[in-house]
Formats: C-alpha cells, structure tokens, sequence
C-alpha cells in the first residue's frame, strides 16, 4: 500500500460533483524515487487538476481503419481508443462523460458503468473516447472476466452511474489518486472511480511485452476488481499464472502475465 502524503484536501471536479472523494484503495505507488517502467521516456506529473464545469465532449475521433494507422501504433491499439503514440504529460483536470450506453448481457446482477476521459486527451486527438468506452466494457463483460459464470454484468450509461472509469493525463491521475502516491505511472481506485492514466494505457509494461492489449485489459480488470470491493492479491511465484489482483505493473518478477479474474472460464 503507498505512503499517504499529508496533502491539502483537493477540490473534486465539477463534472464529478461536490462530494468528497473517500475510500481510497492502492494498487499503485511504490518508491517514489524509483524510475516507472514503460516503453516511453518518464514523464514527472506536478499539476492538479482545475475545475471545470461540464460539457458535452467534442466528436470522438474516427479509428483509422482503411487509412494509414499512426507511427507506432497496431490496429489493437486504435481499437482500445489509442491514436498518438506520444503521452502529454498534463491536461486541465477537465473530465468530460463520454456519451452512449450499452446494455449489460444477462446476469443475475447487473452494474452500471460511467466512463470518463480528460478534455485535453481528445482536444489533441489522443484518445478515441467510444474506442476507449468500447474496449473497457467489453473487457469487464468477457466470459474470463468478473462475471464468469453470469453472476455479473456491466451496463454503460452515461448517467449516473454505480461504477466510473476515468481516462486522464498522468498529472491528472495522480491528482485524483491522492493521497495515493502514483507519479502519473500508476494507475488507482479513488472512491467509486477507477482511474488509469495514458501513461500506462499507451505503453503498457515490459513483462507483457508486445502484448499491450492484453495489459489493457488487465488494468481495467483490476481497477474495476477494487470497486467490486477486491484486494491485492500476492505473486504466486515465478512460472505460476499471476492473479489478476496481484499488482503486476510493478513488475511480474517471473510469474505470467495473466488479464483475467477468471481465466479459465
């Protein structure tokens, strides 16, 4: 579990609501001093984010199917929402709902899921919103995921909501995991949100190697595994298949990578 840091109280964004964000749960942070694992050059997150008030999200950027995909990226990336390479490293704090709801397969409980992605990430033509909606819903409703066996769903909406997942900067995800120590690198369970930051969702980790669509889906399943009111999980030793609780973007140590809370379902 992170050190806390004895930080001012934040004010939440707008877009949120007034209510204090409580129940913090940490499957980040680490040594502060310790440089972040990625394919990309570290970036140091320093800003909070502002408040802003909501509006409705710009038009979401069409994934470049017939045309030529961007330098450095796979169709796999562009289906998770990915369209840059390059990670801004700060944004405006503003998180915009992205519009459209999906119903849930049946199940004996259904969740209800908002999703949410800074301003700036689509203003600069980062991060396709539906793509990135598209992708973390169809993960949490796989057959290996946390509703194996139909005791579980997941519904977008994007009205109020149960659950939330939020796409922003690394400065503005490590803003809203506070008091959490992220560094912008690490991704958090804030209160009923679970935030993921670009740096991860664009690079992934070395221990999944190419595979960045499987630590995509591995990241969405964890996060969203601590709102469901799950721990961590230790590593099972080098060889063995790592628990999806376990936190494997501080390094698998020789364990397999594994996206899945049930992957033999």
């Amino acid at each position: 579990m992170p050190t806390p840091l004895a930080l001012p109280p934040r004010r939440s964004l707008l877009l949120l609501g007034a209510a204090a964000v409580a129940g913090l749960a940490g499957c980040s942070g680490g040594d502060p001093d310790a440089a972040p694992s990625g394919s990309a050059a570290a970036v140091t997150p320093s800003a909070s984010p502002t408040s802003a008030s909501p509006t409705s999200p710009p038009p979401a950027s069409a994934s470049p199917t017939t045309a030529a995909l961007p330098p450095g990226l796979t169709q796999a990336d562009v289906d998770a929402g990915v369209l840059s390479a390059q990670v801004a490293p700060t944004g405006s704090g503003e998180l915009v709902v992205v519009p459209g709801r999906a119903p849930a397969p049946p199940s004996q409980r259904v969740r209800t899921l908002r999703v949410e992605v800074e301003r700036d990430l689509l203003d600069a033509g980062l991060i396709d919103p539906q793509a990135f909606a598209t992708f973390a819903l169809a993960t949490l409703n796989d057959p290996r995921g946390w509703g194996a066996g139909g005791t579980t769903s997941f519904a977008r909406t994007d009205g109020d909501a149960e659950l939330r997942l939020v796409l922003a900067s690394p400065d503005t995800s490590a803003a809203l995991c506070r008091p959490l120590r992220t560094m912008g690198t690490l991704s958090c369970r804030s209160g009923d949100e679970a935030v993921l930051t670009t740096y991860r969702w664009v690079n992934a980790i070395p221990d999944y190697g190419s595979d960045r669509t499987g630590y995509r889906q591995y990241v969405v399943s964890h996060e969203v595994g601590h709102l469901l009111g799950h721990g961590h999980d230790p590593n099972p030793g080098p060889g063995r298949r790592a628990p999806v609780m376990m936190q494997q973007t501080k390094g698998l140590d020789g364990a397999l990578p594994n996206p899945w809370p049930n992957p033999d379902a």
